[in-house]
Parts: structure tokens; sequence; C-alpha cells
């Protein structure tokens, strides 16, 4: 038996007021943790300790399913990173980040998430939490947490 489900895909780009090299390492589930309030995680595999290909990790938000994540590419030459994400029985979810300079200072940071429902609670998780403006919402949060990180060295708190 076939069943098609509809896919949904959103992109955002966002300015980072850093070069690519600056950029680029923050985006790890580790390092995450310096310059995004709120992200938790828990490291499963990583030979390193930090983002690379063949890492895996786990995110539970309070209040939310648990959601698991495996980076399948990750090349920092290229700027490129990108994660394959299940949370079981709602979404399947890929991720793909480039990272790109944009002038001598800054970075254009190319975003996009495809969302994949697996179930009609998946499609309606999907519809409420990653509809457009909620989507442009947290892009925007998370492009002003980082330049807030890049400039500071801080982290910018949620209220």
């Amino acid at each position: 038996m076939t069943t098609t489900i509809q896919r949904t895909t959103r992109t955002y780009t966002q300015t980072i007021d850093a070069p690519p090299e600056r950029v680029f390492p923050l985006l790890c589930p580790v390092r995450e943790a310096e310059w995004l309030d709120g992200w938790r995680y828990e490291l499963l595999h990583s030979q390193s300790g930090y983002a690379e290909e063949g890492c895996v990790f786990r995110t539970q938000p309070e209040g939310e399913p648990e959601t698991i994540w495996l980076i399948t590419r990750h090349d920092p030459a290229a700027g490129v990173v990108e994660f394959a994400r299940l949370t079981a029985g709602l979404v399947a979810t890929r991720l793909s980040i480039r990272v790109k300079a944009d002038g001598d200072s800054r970075s254009a940071v190319a975003i996009t998430y495809d969302f994949v429902p697996t179930s009609e609670a998946g499609a309606r998780l999907v519809r409420e939490r990653h509809s457009p403006e909620r989507f442009r919402e947290a892009m925007q949060w998370w492009e002003r947490a980082m330049n807030h990180y890049l400039k500071t060295g801080g982290l910018l708190r949620h209220g």
C-alpha cells in the first residue's frame, strides 16, 4: 500500500553579522546551547563531542514529544549542514542549512525545513506549530539570538 502525504517546506534566509567561519561552528547541538535560550539536548553519539556527520542527539522541550536528530551531512568547507529528525508518530523532518559570505563581515544563512507528517496528529502539528507566521517568528528569534551572541558573547533571553 502506498500513501501519499503532503510535504510542507519552509525556508528563511538569516543575515548574521559575522563571517561564515564564525557562524558555521555554532550550528551544532552542543554550541547551540551557548546562544539559543531554551535549547536543551542530549548528545547520544559523536566522536568529537560536537557536530559531525553521523552525530545523533535527542531533544524534548518541556511538554513536547521527543525528537531524535541525525546529522546526515556536515561540510564546513562548503558551509553546509543537514539533519534528519524524527518525532515518532508525528513528523519526519529534513533540515538543511547553508552558510555563505555576504560581504566581508556578514553571512547569509539559508535554512530549509521539509516536514512530512507521519500521522493526522503530525499533520495538525505541522499546520499549527510550523505555520508560515510561527516559522518566520522562530527564524527571526534565532537570527536575533545568534547576532546577539556573536556581538556580546552572551545569551539573549526570551522575554
